[in-house]
């Protein structure tokens, strides 16, 4: 066991070298998980034919929580998971399941104390002037205690679980060699995916039990949201802190989940679920660093009616590529473009290569089309996603490993959500976020996916526009003035040749327009002068016209938009 115990990343060949000759242990292992979890199965099936399942549901639940207590870190991570899908599991199991988030039994505190002292090179009295005499809470890797500094800062003390290593490993290893065999019984073509994301979740584990590597983690997504002052990190104390001994600024706020404090502290539950979704969007479109272990145990309402995320063991990166994919995919389900989609969901790798999609572009129009309506508060994302479970079980799609991750990310604030308002709708605040992203084009690569938008067939869709700035203007943080500012100047610049030439061809082309004036700008366009000599072209060929004719040109309801109240 000491060699795993040195072992600081995942190795899924060294872990297998490990226990191949340990044959007894996986073997006992496995034996004690299947008889815990399958007398939880057949008490289940006993309930059920015996008419007891009403009566008996609160002790099963109960007995499900034991069990994967019982079952140490890896399962009562499942557990965690599972907690956050009020959509998946019964409200009973629910709030069992919940209680593995921070109501673990903790392990004894003399043990903690040699585990700083072996971490920090000093005894808990000489670093702490005060520490409490008991966790403050028990999670599934370690358990935290409430502490002062000797320079006043009340801090929070966070002392991994002893031999965590070891039991990680033989589970990893179990988990990783039962994938081979029930892949095959899993749905959603998994196929020898499912080794991948065992191997994922496995390196996830052992980044999360390093303190220093969340610690640094805490600082990067600290930089990030330097710029939001409703989302709160707690500060770092490097001084106080190594592998398995991390020292952090003590939150004091409300766990998300404590509905009636939250109300009492007169906080705002819907400001509170606007915050989590457009973080999460901002990690995943913009950062592409994201949390990938938002329970509600991680998130609290702070009295400012801010945010705070902590414990940041569990973090993911996403590249340049796959975040540009992720926001093609999101034009292409507005515009409708559903074998574009298809193809978003090749290079995402939810699809092979090999795979023909086009039997697969109607199946994603009927579970799409209609979806993005002209109230987007319309958007039933329940039943959106259960269709396209069924899609998925259908056709050839599997879940990368590298999303097995995110999806649990996204899954898991939908369910905070949920919970803080049951008439959510994700929608209301995710498209106002992104056409705003898309309007304000901070970027090459998102001005070229408004160009995408606004695009047809070569015609410039004014509808689109206007439905993008009307959707856009529900985000507070939206104010037109400065996006139509940062728009003037490229379209203007060298970059703004393509949508130039677009917007001014299909103002030309309208059956509307017949001047000397008009034919005269679309020769300049073609032969592509200076942007100022195009401008000025322009505004020659519209003085031509009256006000009313002009503003034919544009539909009445983005004149509306535009002319509203400067937002």
């Amino acid at each position: 066991m000491a060699e795993l115990e040195k072992m600081r990343r995942y190795d899924a060949v060294a872990i297998a070298d490990h226990y191949r000759f340990r044959l007894l242990t996986v073997w006992w292992r496995a034996l004690s998980v299947a008889l815990m979890l399958g007398s939880f199965v057949i008490g289940l099936l006993l309930d059920r034919a015996f008419g007891r399942k009403d009566i008996n549901e609160a002790r099963r639940a109960s007995q499900l929580r034991q069990i994967l207590t019982d079952l140490g870190p890896t399962f009562i991570k499942v557990g965690q998971a599972l907690s956050t899908r009020p959509d998946l599991v019964n409200p009973k199991f629910l709030n069992e399941l919940i209680k593995l988030q921070d109501q673990l039994p903790p392990f004894d505190n003399h043990v903690a104390e040699r585990i700083i002292e072996k971490e920090l090179g000093r005894t808990s009295d000489e670093v702490y002037s005060h520490i409490s005499p008991e966790p403050v809470a028990a999670a599934s890797l370690g358990q935290v205690y409430k502490a002062r500094l000797y320079t006043g800062e009340q801090v929070a003390v966070k002392v991994q679980r002893p031999g965590l290593v070891p039991i990680i490993c033989r589970d990893l290893y179990l988990m990783r060699w039962a994938a081979g065999w029930i892949a095959p019984w899993l749905p959603l073509n998994l196929g020898h995916d499912l080794t991948l994301i065992v191997d994922e979740f496995g390196g996830k584990l052992f980044e999360e039990i390093d303190y220093l590597n969340e610690g640094r983690n805490a600082e990067a997504f600290a930089a990030n949201f330097s710029d939001d002052p409703r989302v709160k990190v707690p500060s770092i104390y490097w001084r106080h802190t190594n592998t398995r001994v991390l020292t952090m600024e003590w939150i004091d706020g409300i766990k998300l989940t404590d509905i009636e404090r939250v109300k009492a502290a007169g906080l705002d539950s819907d400001e509170l679920v606007g915050i989590g979704v457009s973080s999460g969007l901002r990690q995943l479109l913009e950062f592409g660093f994201f949390h990938a272990d938002p329970h509600p145990g991680n998130l609290f309402a702070m009295a400012d009616g801010s945010m705070a995320y902590i414990d940041f063991g569990m973090m993911d990166q996403l590249g340049q590529t796959m975040k540009e994919t992720l926001v093609d995919s999101v034009v292409h389900l507005i515009n409708q473009e559903y074998d574009k989609l298809a193809d978003d969901f090749v290079k995402l790798g939810f699809l092979t290569p090999d795979v023909d999609v086009r039997p697969i572009v109607p199946a994603l129009q009927s579970v799409f089309d209609g979806a993005i309506g002209a109230s987007v508060g319309d958007f039933n994302f329940k039943s959106i996603t259960d269709r396209f479970s069924e899609v998925m079980y259908e056709y050839p799609f599997r879940v990368p490993a590298k999303f097995a991750l995110i999806i649990r990310s996204l899954v898991t604030q939908e369910g905070l959500a949920l919970t803080l308002n049951p008439d959510f709708k994700i929608v209301e605040i995710a498209y106002p976020y992104v056409a705003r992203r898309l309007l304000m084009g901070e970027t090459e690569s998102l001005r070229r996916r408004l160009i995408d938008v606004l695009f047809k067939d070569g015609r410039f869709q004014w509808q689109r526009l206007e439905n993008m700035i009307r959707i856009a203007q529900g985000d507070q943080g939206f104010n037109l003035i400065p996006t139509a500012g940062l728009g003037m100047q490229f379209l203007i610049s060298e970059d703004g040749q393509y949508l130039r030439q677009q917007i001014l061809g299909a103002l030309t082309e309208d059956n509307r327009l017949h001047t000397e004036e008009v034919a005269r700008l679309w020769d300049l366009v073609k032969h592509d002068l200076q942007p100022n000599q195009i401008l000025d072209a322009a505004w020659s060929a519209l003085a031509d016209f009256s006000r009313t004719q002009a503003a034919a040109l544009v539909p009445s309801g983005l004149t509306a938009v535009l002319s509203g109240n400067g937002r």
